[in-house]
């Protein structure tokens, strides 16, 4: 990914920063459209994952819908120019002040998550003369077999309606005159990359709108989320998601009529490998056990491996032709000993000043960034 060209623009510039290659960005953005159109898809795009501007410039420049779970993202959302008809906001614990920004706004749907959420939606859409649009958060109780801090789908977690509250949830509805409820929404988890998966969230979710539909309750919108994961480890050779056998999943496996519309949510799928985080070493320390390579990036500027030992790839830039190799605990200047990004990463021999990129950092990178010990804002770099 790193020409040499590249690599001598980096040299001059203040590190730590991540680069955005928006040309590759473009590339995936194009295959997703490309193979959810065969299908009649809609794609939101979760601004979670990354709310860069410039990478949200080029996401909206592809006239897909964006996936808010605050009313920030809302916010910045229209003002970077989505629709706000194809705007949804989801969340667990939407503010007063959130839903009435939301409800000026008229956008597409709120994912709800409770029956207090949808009472309290009622009322405030009430106040302002409005009708909210909403779509049902069910938790399916599908396992994503995924990492249990990025589970969102059993009923252990804290996200969405279970299904012992279905009946509760129809009577809710018939009695609340400012809401119209046009479908409902699921989303499992996060980095899902055993797509048997999604097959058996399809099978969960056909179940679940034969019971609403029997139930006299019209589901025109099923919004099946996101959660398809990348591959962390061949950034080079796999930089662009099998979208393809991704929606063909969706084609084969999830029941829908002519008149009922499938939506996508995904984030980290779309810009995850566009993204990579640039530091420098500050210091190296050799030891009889542990080699300590020292960044000037710490867990302030890229938090998922401290948070849930995230694993990304890791590679001396400067020194990319070099044979000559040692193991080094690769870490941050940051005063935790949490604050590593991985331990016996096998490297060219590094020395103080080479560059270091971390790979597929585009998700839940910047976005996560602190200033923490009082650290300078991360920059970003992009390349066309």
């Amino acid at each position: 990914m790193f020409s040499n060209e590249l690599i001598n623009k980096f040299q001059p510039l203040e590190t730590p920063f991540y680069y955005y290659d928006l040309s590759l960005l473009k590339s995936t953005l194009e295959a997703c459209k490309t193979a959810s159109a065969k299908y009649n898809f809609h794609v939101h795009y979760a601004l979670k994952a990354n709310f860069d501007a410039r990478v949200l410039e080029t996401i909206r420049s592809f006239n897909i819908g964006a996936d808010c779970v605050s009313g920030g993202e809302v916010k910045r959302a229209i003002e970077t120019g989505f629709s706000n008809k194809a705007v949804v906001f989801a969340g667990v614990g939407k503010s007063d002040a959130e839903i009435n920004y939301a409800l000026d706004q008229d956008i597409f749907c709120f994912n709800v998550e409770s029956i207090q959420e949808l009472e309290v939606i009622n009322g405030l859409a009430a106040a302002k003369g409005k009708t909210a649009k909403v779509a049902l958060r069910i938790n399916p109780n599908v396992n994503a077999y995924t990492h249990k801090y990025i589970t969102t789908g059993l009923e252990e977690n804290k996200f969405g309606i279970n299904q012992w509250e279905f009946d509760k949830v129809v009577a809710a509805l018939k009695k609340l005159p400012n809401i119209q409820c046009l479908g409902l929404h699921f989303h499992i988890g996060s980095q899902i990359t055993d797509l048997n998966v999604f097959k058996s969230l399809c099978i969960k979710v056909n179940e679940i709108v034969t019971w609403f539909r029997e139930h006299h309750v019209e589901i025109n919108v099923i919004n099946v989320g996101g959660g398809l994961g990348v591959d962390y480890y061949h950034p080079d050779t796999k930089s662009i998601i099998d979208f393809e056998t991704y929606f063909k999943i969706f084609d084969s496996f999830l029941e829908r009529s002519a008149i009922q519309e499938v939506h996508f949510e995904l984030g980290r799928a779309l810009v995850a490998n566009c993204g990579s985080l640039i530091s420098r070493v500050l210091y190296v320390k050799n030891g009889q056990v542990t080699n300590f390579a020292i960044l000037d990036a710490g867990m302030t500027e890229l938090m998922r491996p401290a948070l849930y030992q995230a694993y990304h790839k890791i590679e001396n830039i400067s020194k990319a032709n070099s044979e000559k190799t040692k193991n080094y605990d690769v870490v941050g200047p940051i005063c935790e000993s949490t604050d590593c990004f991985a331990k016996a990463v096998e490297l060219p021999e590094t020395h103080r000043g080479d560059l270091i990129a971390i790979r597929t950092a585009g998700a839940y990178g910047e976005v996560m960034a602190s200033n923490y010990n009082l650290r300078d804002k991360v920059k970003a770099v992009y390349g066309e």
